[in-house]
């Protein structure tokens, strides 16, 4: 395209963009008028319920003489809470990603002959068709990692003769198999960037099957394959926590959605990629990463918690960081009181922090932590309680692990593949009817005009 071209073609988007506003813009009074529940929620925040499902819950409030009142939040994966479930494999020295997907997969939780063939399953099939790091992964090297893997999603249907088939079976086969190569398609598709756009070395190492989800990833991520027994367990217990939040969060929807129009299982996974990537929904983290470090160039004393205070202040007036106004890693669509994931986090958080030489850091997170709800109940009249979110901590942790900016929401969707894989079942299994819900029209119908008389 000639330069008078792109001139002439940004001139045509610019002034048609305006015109796109201009026209399609929707008088907001109109959704109270018609009941619409924007987002699919009310105005009290409670979602439309569009489904049903046996594989997790979130329980925020609790019904007292029939009002709902607000209480410390609580993740049940299949009835068994999340508390119980990385405190077991804690207190166990295990990892547990691969025995919290065989729950959320199967509805029960393994014993020691389950567990282990299904870590056996997962290890073998830790691999990627012949030359695919090469031919796909490696080709059009992208910082955007989340579009790098959906596109090596979306090409691994290729190498699959039964791609399109929807049975329960080969559908438990495909999702296994993307469970075990979502790893390596986030770190590869890292490692490819990394060389190609900012020249550095490349680094493509195999996963040893014998080896967590976890271990794994720290030995492919570092040059050197070496991590520490800390580190690995707490990437194992974040991967737990991000692996199932409910049917009503948006990619899992988003898995629902498609699965029940009858797509295949990778463009079902693609989508729920896709819809993951949003600053909205995966990438939050990054954004706390960010304030943070804004937090800390732009307050003089990070142990003063009155400049802390001022500066949150500014954040909500937006006057600071990028002025939207929001405290990221604060509050939650459904949890009220405590986000359990997050106070689950913590504790490991610190120990990490310890280790690693961060206290600092932790310290200036932890009077966020405490400082923020008391700004936020202020500033906006909000009392049903605030509090941090999973992805106030997430990224801190992913920084003391190494593990770059650019992997942060990747890491988030190679734990949430596994809700992914046990709704898209699910859907199968209950569902016979394509999701289909209703939007309201509000035009009103126009008398045709020959070209020649506009």
């Amino acid at each position: 395209m000639t330069d008078t071209a792109k001139i002439r073609m940004s001139e045509f988007v610019k002034s048609h963009a305006e015109k796109c506003v201009e026209n399609g813009s929707i008088d907001k009074e109109l959704y109270d008028k018609y009941h619409v529940k924007r987002g699919l929620r009310d105005k009290q925040g409670n979602g439309v319920v569009t489904g049903l499902t046996s594989i997790s819950e979130i329980e925020a409030y609790k019904m007292e003489n029939g009002e709902k009142v607000p209480c410390e939040g609580k993740l049940l994966y299949r009835g068994y809470n999340i508390y119980d479930l990385v405190g077991g494999d804690v207190s166990e020295k295990r990892f547990g990603f691969e025995e919290t997907a065989y729950l959320l997969l199967f509805n029960e939780l393994p014993n020691e002959n389950d567990l282990r063939e299904f870590s056996e399953i997962l290890g073998k099939m830790r691999r990627l068709p012949t030359n695919f790091v090469r031919d796909v992964v490696m080709k059009a090297a992208s910082k955007d990692i989340m579009n790098n893997m959906t596109r090596s999603i979306l090409t691994l249907a290729s190498y699959d003769g039964r791609a399109d088939d929807v049975s329960i079976p080969n559908v438990l086969r495909q999702c296994l198999m993307l469970i075990s190569e979502f790893p390596m398609l986030a770190v590869y598709g890292y490692h490819a960037y990394n060389h190609y756009e900012r020249d550095d070395s490349m680094y493509i190492h195999r996963p040893d099957p014998t080896l967590s989800t976890a271990e794994n990833i720290l030995r492919m991520l570092r040059p050197d394959m070496k991590y520490s027994e800390l580190e690995a367990q707490v990437l194992d217990v974040a991967l737990m926590l991000h692996m199932e939040h409910g049917g009503g969060n948006n990619s899992t929807f988003t898995t629902h959605v498609v699965t029940s129009a009858g797509s295949d299982t990778y463009s079902v996974m693609a989508a729920a990629l896709s819809s993951l990537k949003g600053p909205k929904h995966g990438g939050a983290n990054i954004k706390v990463v960010e304030m943070m470090k804004d937090l800390k160039e732009n307050v003089k004393d990070i142990h003063d918690r009155d400049e802390i205070e001022a500066y949150l202040k500014k954040l909500l007036h937006k006057e600071a960081f990028d002025r939207s106004g929001l405290i990221y890693g604060m509050g939650h669509a459904v949890y009220s009181k405590s986000d359990p994931r997050a106070k689950i986090f913590k504790s490991f958080v610190e120990k990490i922090a310890v280790a690693k030489g961060r206290d600092e850091d932790f310290a200036l997170y932890s009077a966020v932590e405490e400082l923020a709800p008391k700004v936020i109940a202020e500033e906006r009249r909000i009392y049903k309680g605030v509090s941090p979110n999973v992805d106030f901590y997430s990224g801190f942790v992913y920084s003391m692990l190494d593990i770059p900016v650019e992997l942060y929401t990747p890491m988030f969707a190679v734990a949430r593949i596994v809700g992914w894989s046990a709704h898209r079942i699910e859907e199968l299994i209950n569902a016979d009817k394509i999701i289909r819900p209703a939007y309201k029209s509000v035009i009103t119908e126009k008398e045709y005009v020959a070209l020649h008389d506009r």
